[in-house]
């Protein structure tokens, strides 16, 4: 077990720890099954110590910060979990559910401060040109990740009139086959990261295509197929990803290229207005 990475920084710097520090590192070691799969807040409690040491003990140990010693804790398991795995090792068959809601909401504090900093200013801004110069705009995103890729395609298509969902995933080849260098592709992923996703940001960038990657770890499989990565984090404690930080990252570069094209979406939203008035689209 030694010779994995985090393992291995946890016994060379064992000596500088302080004794906060050393009790997560004894849990970690001592759960080394189940420990990867808590998040910061319950990692803390489990090991009797404040949220902020288990952060501060993630950058000690060289890390980025806490989402990133997870996924690292992760990887050194021998195999990947199932979900129901998952779902048996974050949760407490006789844990009380009253404090569910407060919990999660915190964790996702935590994954919007996260991905705050995980995500550079100007890549944003990079990633938000590359959407406006686009002769057309794919999106990618299958089974849950689906839902954020709705929200996407829906705005970015009224305003744009160019975006596209690949929905069928058994047609993948027939929407993207006439793709060309001028078109632009965004590609969502998150643990457990589909294979057909993977194939298809695969197939793009054969193409010849641009690329924005949105995913939760620069371990990602997608991560190689992207011309920009966006990373959000989407740990909870529990067997689904909460995409409350990924919905911001969508958010935002929704919002940024509205900002960037103001008289075109101007001129776009009043004539829509006039055609929602028309068919009474609205409920007064």
């Amino acid at each position: 077990m030694l010779e994995n990475d985090v393992f291995k920084r946890i016994s060379e710097k064992r000596e500088k720890m302080s004794k906060s520090q050393k009790k997560i590192a004894n849990y970690l070691v001592e759960h080394a099954e189940t420990a990867p799969f808590l998040t910061a807040s319950k990692l803390a409690k489990n090991a009797g110590v404040g949220e902020a040491t288990v952060i501060r003990f993630a950058v000690f140990l060289n890390y980025k910060g806490y989402p990133d010693l997870q996924r690292h804790l992760q990887e050194a398991l021998k195999r990947k979990w199932t979900s129901a795995e998952v779902f048996v090792r974050t949760t407490d068959q006789n844990e009380e559910t009253s404090n569910t809601f407060k919990e999660v909401l915190s964790d996702d504090v935590q994954n919007l401060k996260t991905t705050l900093k995980q995500i550079d200013p100007s890549l944003f801004q990079e990633a938000v040109e590359d959407i406006i110069k686009a002769k057309r705009i794919y999106i990618i995103a299958y089974r849950s990740a689906a839902s954020l890729g709705l929200f996407l395609e829906f705005y970015l298509d009224l305003v744009l009139q160019n975006t596209e969902r690949v929905r069928q995933a058994d047609g993948v080849s027939e929407h993207l086959l006439d793709i060309t260098e001028d078109d632009l592709v965004i590609g969502f992923g998150f643990a457990r990261y589909t294979k057909r996703t993977v194939e298809a940001l695969k197939y793009v960038k054969q193409k010849g295509a641009k690329t924005i990657v949105i995913t939760d770890h620069l371990l990602s499989p997608l991560v190689p197929y992207g011309d920009k990565t966006l990373i959000a984090a989407t740990e909870i404690n529990s067997f689904i990803d909460s995409f409350t930080a990924p919905l911001s990252v969508v958010s935002a570069l929704i919002t940024a290229v509205t900002r960037s094209e103001h008289e075109k979406v101007e001129s776009r939203l009043k004539d829509l207005e006039g055609l929602w008035e028309n068919f009474d689209v609205f409920h007064e």
